[in-house]
């Protein structure tokens, strides 16, 4: 068994307006495994600035992974516990590796025969762009969307407003998405602020570490909280942070334990009654690709967040479609 590996450049088509700032290009690597006759191909996304494992010596720990590619799965992850991209990028090529072609977990889903609702994503920016987006997902068939916030708080909540008159939670579902955009002083009135307008939940109201701030939160919100930024870097403290008692948890799968690491992180989430969904983070599709079948063995209950495949400009060829809200596999 051998293992190579490439550094990809994936450019957005239009750049991508957060609270953190704005992105115009991801860095991502593929590992590539083979044996014998058989090609096994996973995606390693860092996340430079937001994964815990964006650190000087990533691309050292790759070429060991790359290295060491044949060693057993227990070995290599005790040696990349703490580089969840590329402990992902492993599992992805390995599964890959196993079953062929572009599978990676054989479902209904990777055969074609059924699809995952998703959210349709609505990115920061003046009004006049938030509200285009917004027009294109609704009439693209979505009936849930997430902006956004924490940039122009006012601007914001007056294109929610916008949006709630014409659409009553009956008809549209609308995540907001803060990414730790609040703080101590307006967080309160700003979940006050989205309760009269009917929100299904808030991502990461304030920046992760404000462990009282956000237990007070959770438990006295008006609006469901679900934690996302406060798991990355998390996985020895899942119990704990389940503890602050969140109303839903977003799970990452490249920034927090890959596959194995979602498992356990839904276990718990599960035995606590909290409720959760995947999202991509911003993976090429590749990556998307296994993270959509891997989201499918896991039972949904709710739209999930896998809907940044047509982000790039110069992204790879995707077996993924997209019927108004709904993520299918072409077979």
């Amino acid at each position: 068994m051998r293992a190579t590996y490439k550094k990809y450049t994936l450019n957005f088509i239009t750049p991508g307006g957060t609270s953190r700032g704005i992105l115009t290009s991801k860095n991502t690597y593929i590992l590539t495994v083979e044996e014998d006759e058989r090609k096994g191909v996973g995606e390693c996304a860092l996340f430079e600035g937001l994964s815990c494992d964006d650190v000087p010596d990533y691309e050292e720990k790759l070429h060991w992974l790359a290295t060491n590619i044949a060693l057993d799965p227990e070995q290599i992850y005790q040696y990349l516990e703490n580089y969840p991209s590329l402990w992902i990028g492993y599992e992805q090529a390995m599964a890959n590796l196993n079953w062929g072609s572009d599978e990676y977990f054989p479902s209904a889903f990777s055969r074609g025969q059924d699809g995952i609702q998703i959210n349709g994503l609505v990115w920061m920016g003046n009004r006049t762009y938030m509200e285009r987006q917004i027009e294109e997902k609704l009439q693209n068939g979505f009936s849930c969307i997430k902006l956004k916030i924490g940039v122009d708080w006012q601007t914001e909540k007056q294109v929610i407003a916008m949006l709630r008159v014409r659409y009553p939670a009956s008809q549209l579902e609308i995540r907001v998405d803060a990414n730790g955009a609040f703080n101590k002083n307006n967080v309160e009135q700003v979940l006050d602020e989205l309760s009269s307008l009917d929100i299904h939940s808030i991502e990461q109201p304030i920046k992760p570490g404000q462990s009282s701030l956000l237990y007070n939160l959770c438990r006295n919100t008006p609006v469901p909280i679900a934690l996302d930024e406060e798991l990355i870097g998390n996985h020895s403290r899942k119990k704990e942070i389940l503890d602050i008692v969140p109303q839903y948890i977003i799970l990452k799968p490249s920034l927090m334990g890959g596959f194995s690491g979602c498992d356990s992180w839904i276990d718990l989430a599960e035995k606590n009654k909290v409720g959760w969904w995947i999202t991509s983070a911003l993976e090429s599709n590749i990556g998307l690709n296994a993270i959509a079948q891997y989201t499918y063995t896991k039972a949904p209950k709710m739209p999930q967040g896998l809907g940044t495949g047509g982000v790039f400009s110069n992204n790879f060829p995707s077996s993924l479609t997209l019927k108004q809200d709904i993520l299918k596999k072409k077979i």
